[in-house]
Formats: structure tokens, sequence, C-alpha cells
């Protein structure tokens, strides 16, 4: 399940009422420094980073409409020697993290790797993510 990370400290500055649109004015300033980091695991839940995803410059954008925030992050590959398991997308601020896989259909994933993710090193691998602002304005 996708957890989130530093929400009420990237609004704690904004004066009034949140909305919507002051809410994806904040994010999309925040996750212009954003970064996509895979890992997998070996032995006693030690950490391997396997991937390193960075913000394609012109992805970020609001989609006023269905209120939500639509970036894509591409990055090379840089281990193979296990599984991607947890992702973690992280700004100065904001952040959100959850369990991943390359496998479709997999129980207790928030987060299909696309197909790009070959497991090769130094293959780039692209994903897109989609951050809705609904639950977001309901947990403030």
């Amino acid at each position: 399940m996708r957890q989130i990370h530093g929400l009420e400290k990237l609004v704690e500055q904004q004066p009034g009422r949140l909305n919507a649109q002051k809410l994806a004015e904040l994010l999309l300033t925040d996750l212009r420094q954003c970064r996509c980091s895979i890992y997998g695991t070996i032995g006693d839940d030690d950490r391997v980073l396997l991937a390193e995803l960075d913000l394609l410059a012109d992805s970020l954008e609001y989609e006023m409409f269905d209120q939500r925030i639509d970036l894509i992050v591409a990055g090379p590959i840089l281990r193979n020697d296990c599984v991607p398991l947890i992702y973690r997308l992280q700004g100065p601020h904001f952040a959100f993290s959850g369990r991943c896989s390359m496998i479709a259909r997999v129980c207790g994933v928030d987060l299909y790797l696309q197909r790009s993710y070959t497991g090769v090193v130094g293959d780039v691998a692209r994903q897109k993510f989609a951050i809705p602002l609904k639950p977001l304005l309901q947990m403030l």
C-alpha cells in the first residue's frame, strides 16, 4: 500500500484554506527535484538500490480536470542481483513509497513497473506516476 511522507511539512507554510489548485502548486514546486529509487533486498532485509530514476523535465504537469499530478521518471538500471520490491519517489519535502513488482497481478503491490524495467544493467527504465490530489486533501 502506498505510504505518503512529508505532506504536513509541505503545506505547513501555506496560509488559508488549502484547495486542489494550491496543493497542486506546492506539489509541482516540490516534485521538480524528485527522484525515484527502486530497491530490492538481499538476506535479512538489507536494501539494495537497483535503479535511480530522475524526473524527465517536461513530464511534470497538473491535470486540472482529474485533479492529479502526472510525471515520468527515467534512469539506468544499476543492479540486477535481486528483484525489485520497494520504491520511493522523493522530493525535498513530499514523498511516497510502497511495494513494487515487475510481475503483474502480484498481491499487495501498488506499483507495477513498466516494460522498460527490463532488469538488465544499463538499460534505461521509465516509470509513469499519477498522484491524485483528492485523497491527499482528505489526509490534511
